[in-house]
């Protein structure tokens, strides 16, 4: 009876873990999309005297997160759930634009102004769309090549599927999210002017960069991470 409650005991555990990485996830999701391209961020800096543009969104901001969680459900409980959540976002993306259209069309209250949610609306859509696209893209991508190194390194070289997953699958990201808002609905307002093309080029490669400098900063956790949840919920 006591081994039979210890085991119930460590199975609650597991789930409450699972739970809270994926309500991390799901969270840091409907946060970015949100957010998404509210706000361009100037990151620019001097380097040898000469200034660096870098620019990237708000949205992007939690975006790693969403990376780190779906290694560690991958790590700790396979494949199949890690795919699992990777749906959930997506139905979740889905509800996200259902409320954003229902919320459009509903009458405003009198004398009461809609502009700044008509703004918002009209930006995450764009953005929430895009990243529906690119999400399950990249989200697939990370998921399958996370168990493909897995497999072929016989589940050794943790960091090496961790940051190889994320960064490629991060990269198809980054381009199809900004090059469907642009493209969709002029999301940073960059149509008419000259340098466009320069100007994207600067917003996908600060992002990308932005983003492969956080998945290699968070190799030490997921280490850490992974080794304390074995030991602490028998996974």
């Amino acid at each position: 009876m006591v081994e039979e409650e210890k085991k119930t005991n460590v199975l609650k555990k597991e789930e409450i873990l699972f739970v809270l990485l994926s309500g991390i996830f799901f969270g840091s999701l409907v946060m970015l999309n949100i957010l998404g391209v509210t706000k361009i961020i100037d990151m620019s800096f001097i380097l040898f005297g000469i200034k660096v543009p870098f620019s990237v969104t708000v949205g992007v901001l939690p975006y790693p997160i969403t990376f780190l969680c779906t290694d560690f459900i991958s790590e700790l409980y396979g494949k199949k759930r890690a795919n699992l959540v990777v749906w959930v976002g997506l139905i979740l993306n889905l509800w996200l634009l259902f409320i954003l259209w229902l919320g459009g069309v509903l009458p405003s209250a009198a004398n009461v102004p809609d502009d700044i949610f008509m703004s918002v609306r009209s930006l995450t859509f764009a953005t929430t769309f895009a990243s529906m696209i690119a999400y399950l893209i990249a989200q697939f991508v990370d998921v399958h090549i996370f168990h493909y190194f897995k497999k072929k390194t016989n589940g050794k070289k943790l960091w090496l599927r961790n940051n190889a997953s994320t960064l490629v699958s991060q990269l198809i990201d980054t381009i199809a999210v900004l090059l469907i808002s642009h493209y969709l609905s002029d999301a940073f307002g960059f149509k008419g002017k000259e340098d466009v093309v320069h100007l994207l080029i600067v917003l996908i490669s600060s992002s990308y960069i932005f983003k492969l400098v956080s998945a290699l900063l968070d190799t030490i956790p997921f280490y850490f991470g992974v080794k304390f949840f074995r030991k602490h919920f028998d996974l």
